[in-house]
C-alpha cells in the first residue's frame, strides 16, 4: 500500500504543477509592459537609494506588514516587517555603506496589477564601519507589491553561490 500512496502523491504533485503552468495573467500585453516597466524603475530606485543612503534605505523599500519576510541562502533572516526593522538597524551599525548593482538581465513577471515576481543577479560592495570592504555576488528573487501606487518588496530571497563538496571516492581498489 505504501507504494501506491507514494505513487498517488507523486501523481498529485505532477497534476498540481501541470495546472500551475496553464495559469494566464489577467493583464493585457500593454498592462503587463506597464507593470514590468514600473517594477524595473522600482529596482533602479532601490539600488540608487541603498547605494546613496546605506543599509537604512532598505526599510523604505520593504513592505511594512506582518506578511513581509526575507530569506538568505535558504534560511529565514526576517520573519516579518518588525524583525526587518530591527535587523536593518543592526546592519546599519555594522556597514556604513553598500554599493548595490542589479544584473543586466532583470526578470519581471507581472502577475497582476498589484503583484510581480522579480529575479536578477546582484553585486554588492559593502563597507564596514571600520572601513573594510566586502563583496557579495549572487541571485535575488522577490515578490514586489504595489501599495498606494508605489512598488515595495513583500518577500525577498538573497542567495550566493556555494561550492558543493567533491563526491566521495568509492572504496573499491
Amino acid at each position: 500500500m505504501h507504494g501506491f500512496l507514494r505513487w498517488l502523491v507523486v501523481a498529485a504533485c505532477f497534476w498540481v504543477a501541470g495546472c500551475g503552468l496553464h495559469v494566464e495573467s489577467s493583464l493585457t500585453p500593454d498592462e503587463q509592459q506597464t507593470e514590468t516597466d514600473g517594477v524595473r524603475a522600482f529596482l533602479r530606485n532601490v539600488a540608487h537609494d541603498v547605494s546613496k543612503d546605506g543599509p537604512a534605505a532598505w526599510r523604505g523599500h520593504f513592505a511594512d506588514t506582518p506578511a513581509f519576510f526575507m530569506a538568505v541562502n535558504g534560511s529565514l533572516a526576517f520573519r516579518d516587517s518588525r524583525s526587518a526593522s530591527e535587523g536593518i538597524q543592526n546592519v546599519a551599525k555594522t556597514f556604513k555603506s553598500i554599493a548595490l548593482q542589479w544584473g543586466d538581465e532583470i526578470r519581471v513577471d507581472p502577475l497582476t496589477a498589484r503583484f510581480a515576481v522579480v529575479a536578477t543577479t546582484y553585486r554588492e560592495v559593502l563597507t564596514t564601519a571600520g572601513g573594510q570592504t566586502m563583496m557579495s555576488n549572487g541571485f535575488f528573487t522577490g515578490v514586489a507589491e504595489k501599495e498606494n501606487g508605489q512598488w515595495q518588496f513583500r518577500d525577498v530571497h538573497w542567495s550566493v553561490p556555494t561550492v558543493l563538496p567533491a563526491p566521495a571516492k568509492s572504496g573499491g581498489s
